[in-house]
């Protein structure tokens, strides 16, 4: 066997750094790194310290030139504002890498390690690295002045509704903090039937709009009235008026409907509850347990009129009972509920109970229902009720009782409510003191209809004992935890250093 030797590995040779005469590898500057370093700042032109506008009210900082975006601290966001800034002086150089350096929440200082890369002297590759110090400055953005001056608007939305009660208005004021749809106004002002929302563009209003459109039944109506007009560059500069009227029929109101449009629902009574409004007014017939939607439209081609208000509803006691369970509708009849139960029910008034006066009514709340309950319902047979369609009707078919809905102990159920709403924050300039009357009815409604209250975020109350049943003692319905949403705050979201760095 033979070996052959290797051929020798030419090894590299050292030269002296002509700067100190140190042996180093032979590069195109034949300089040492060190001396490089001290010849060369690759980093010349990048400023060290950089201003950042941030917006206390909004938080959010200003991206040159006229944009405001918002960004959590040490965030990617955060990190290509930050960069954008060193763009323009860094167009000379290569980045490598670049990350924060911690400092403390409330120094209202950034600090960012940026790596750059740049060719010198013959072609030689430097590398540095380098400390970019960020001063925050508060500065107020466009839309915060604006929102603070509350007198600069280009369009409003103006909400009404010609109704005593305001349960349609507490649903939609849910929905909209759900979808976080006020984030935009400048301004929302509330009026005695109704609310306005400002806005300081015309797309936010529109936007409005449409999503009102497709949650309530309502009309609209568009106008628009000139502000200035420049004639050298044609610009026009307007103010945009959106006007929505929501039909004036809330939930537990009793109507009578106009004949061709209960005819055109499967043959319905005329005399129906309405038992929800969302984007559409849910009917039911208390005789027969026929069902039936009515959306904006067709209300408005075909309007009718509550023929009472919450205020004029009696409270009466059941004596008797008796569930219907065979009962067969007429051809072209439309759906029923599986919900509710019907039954004949006879009932006396509370206020009446030194007398032996009772009365008979056919009810849908049959479900709910035995003897000794409590029943609010309106009384026919006792008021005189001004409405056209129900002026026309044959009295035979119109009842002498109408059950709304079953009474409970309205203290115990405050007590036991262990959960809470937000509300807008919204100007109440010139009008009474909020009706708690009416808000409790609408919190009592969310509790008693599942379908309602599943569109809106419930928050639990900690100030309040965890309540894990649906009913309590009496029957009375609850929302369970399940169902509840945990409310945060600022110092949950950043912590308190946070907190304090959002509010110094």
């Amino acid at each position: 066997m033979e070996y052959v030797e290797a051929p020798p590995v030419a090894s590299q040779g050292s030269i002296l750094c002509c700067t100190c005469g140190v042996p180093i590898p032979p590069n195109p500057a034949n300089m040492c790194v060190a001396c490089l370093r001290t010849t060369v700042d690759i980093s010349e032109g990048i400023p060290k310290s950089v201003t950042a506008l941030f917006c206390k009210q909004c938080e959010r900082y200003l991206q040159p030139p006229a944009t405001w975006i918002q960004c959590a601290l040490e965030s990617r966001e955060l990190l290509a504002l930050c960069l954008k800034k060193l763009k323009g002086s860094m167009t000379k150089v290569r980045l490598i890498d670049a990350g924060f350096l911690w400092t403390e929440p409330h120094s209202k200082r950034i600090k960012l390690k940026v790596t750059i890369q740049k060719e010198v002297m013959n072609g030689a590759i430097l590398q540095q690295v380098f400390v970019v110090e960020f001063v925050i400055q508060y500065q107020m953005c466009d839309d915060c002045h604006r929102v603070e001056a509350k007198d600069f608007w280009k369009a409003v939305v103006q909400v009404r509704q010609k109704t005593s009660h305001k349960k349609t208005f507490y649903y939609l004021e849910q929905l909209i903090l759900k979808h976080k749809l006020h984030t935009n106004a400048l301004n929302i002002k509330e009026i005695h039937d109704g609310i306005d929302f400002y806005y300081a563009t015309k797309q936010h209003a529109l936007k409005m709009t449409d999503f009102l459109q497709c949650t309530v039944p309502c009309r609209s109506k568009t106008s628009q009235r000139l502000i200035s007009h420049d004639i050298h560059s044609n610009t026009f500069n307007y103010k945009s008026t959106y006007s929505l009227e929501i039909v004036p029929i809330c939930k537990d109101n009793v109507v009578c409907l106009p004949p061709r449009l209960a005819q055109s629902l499967g043959n319905m009574g005329q005399v129906c509850v309405c038992v929800r409004v969302t984007s559409t007014i849910h009917l039911i017939d208390p005789r027969t347990l026929q069902i039936a939607e009515v959306d904006g439209s067709t209300y408005w081609r075909y309007p009718f009129n509550s023929l009472c208000s919450p205020r004029q509803l009696e409270e009466f006691i059941v004596m008797d009972t008796e569930v219907i369970r065979d009962l067969h509708l007429g051809a072209g009849a439309g759906f029923r509920s599986n919900k509710h139960t019907l039954a004949d029910v006879w009932v006396q008034k509370t206020s009446e109970l030194d007398t032996s006066h009772q009365y008979h009514c056919r009810t849908f709340l049959g479900h709910l229902l035995n003897i000794g309950d409590l029943v609010l319902g309106f009384d026919f047979a006792n008021s005189n009720v001004n409405d056209d369609y129900l002026n026309k009707m044959n009295p035979n078919h119109v009842p002498d009782v109408v059950l709304i809905k079953k009474s409970y102990d309205r203290n115990k159920r405050a007590r036991r409510r262990n959960w809470k709403l937000k509300e807008m924050e919204r100007d109440r300039e010139g009008l009474d003191v909020v009706d708690e009357r009416q808000y409790t009815d609408f919190l009592e409604d969310l509790e008693e209809d599942e379908a309602l209250r599943k569109n809106i975020n419930i928050f639990r109350d900690t100030s309040r004992p965890p309540v894990e049943s649906d009913t309590d003692d009496e029957g009375a319905p609850c929302i369970s935890l399940m169902e509840m949403l945990e409310d945060m705050t600022l110092a949950d979201a950043t912590g308190g250093e946070g907190a304090d760095m959002m509010t110094d």
